[in-house]
């Protein structure tokens, strides 16, 4: 969605009628079409995940009429058939509620093929991962609500996991095939506001690292390149940070393998006090949102050797081995 239009009266009685429109477009796996919109400020929902669509303009004849002509202009869609689903509510830049009229749409392309002129990326997502994501609570309703009618087996998707599942996560590993002789050298940064909360990513589910898993702003030396200089390197590409070397301190140092076999590597952990700017999705391929938090409330899913390079931190002590073998 590109903007949103408040209502002229509100202060009618009546409810609004929708000048906004959307579009729910889901494919035959059962995923749903997501657009990552531009960070900037003054736009609706800045850096959030949302669905293609936008106002109603004087030569639209329906809102039917409007959500084609948003999904032609934004990503080059034309689709054959659009249903009315629902009228969602949601906030306007200036906190009124805008009546939007959803429509669902099937489709099954890629959107990597498509002709992007708005936002920064469209992803397909199944419904069970939309939790993790920056997103409107009534967008996830909705797919809730649409998945529950189609028989989806991940219809309500506001029933919390298991137990298990929240306190023993699993994520995805670094690790490559095989053993090698070599031990692969990864920086990561540490970085705390003045609360005292440190800085962490969540991981892009298609990551090829740590995906869907929460992490250090992190990455891996280039060859010829030094663990300061790939640290803020990093620390630029992928959150907008700049970083001089003399402010990165080396704190803890991880020896990590992922799992038994795996390749080992060594995690060099580096404390920063001063940088500029503030953290920005600048690799939403990689990182899908930062957050602070509190050492002793981490999030979950979280890679293993952050939670123990954090706690280890705050005890004093400098290295650490995780699932060694």
């Amino acid at each position: 969605m590109t903007e949103t239009t408040t209502p002229t009266d509100p202060d009618s009685p009546a409810p609004p009628s929708p000048v906004n429109a959307s579009a729910l477009i889901v494919n035959a796996a059962g995923e749903y079409l997501l657009h990552l919109r531009d960070n900037v400020p003054g736009i609706w929902q800045p850096g959030s995940w949302a669905l293609l669509g936008g106002g109603r303009e004087p030569g639209d004849a329906s809102l039917e009429d409007t959500v084609r002509r948003e999904l032609r202009e934004e990503a080059g869609l034309d689709l054959p058939d659009l249903t009315p689903f629902a009228i969602d509510t949601v906030a306007g830049t200036d906190g009124s509620p805008v009546p939007i009229q959803v429509f669902t749409g099937h489709w099954n392309g890629d959107p990597d093929a498509l002709t992007l002129t708005e936002g920064v990326m469209l992803r397909w997502f199944r419904p069970e991962t939309m939790q993790r994501l920056l997103l409107s609570p009534s967008t996830l309703a909705l797919v809730s609500r649409h998945a529950e009618l189609s028989g989806s087996p991940h219809g309500d998707l506001h029933q919390p996991p298991p137990p298990a599942q929240r306190t023993t996560p699993t994520p995805r590993g670094c690790a490559g095939p095989g053993r090698y002789a070599f031990t692969v050298l990864g920086v990561h940064l540490y970085l705390e506001d003045q609360d005292g909360r440190v800085l962490l990513g969540l991981r892009h589910q298609d990551s090829a690292c740590a995906g869907e898993s929460w992490h250090f702003l992190a990455g891996h030396c280039e060859p010829d390149e030094s663990a300061i200089a790939c640290l803020l390197r990093e620390a630029e590409e992928e959150a907008g940070l700049v970083i001089r070397p003399e402010d990165a301190k080396l704190i803890h140092v991880a020896h990590v393998v992922d799992e038994p076999g795996a390749q080992p590597r060594m995690q060099f952990v580096f404390r920063v006090r001063r940088w500029q700017g503030r953290p920005e999705l600048r690799a939403p391929d990689k990182c899908l949102a930062w957050r602070w938090w509190e050492p002793a409330a981490l999030p979950a899913p979280i890679v293993p050797y952050t939670r123990v390079a954090i706690q280890s931190i705050w005890a004093g002590r400098p290295y650490s081995e995780v699932v060694w073998v």
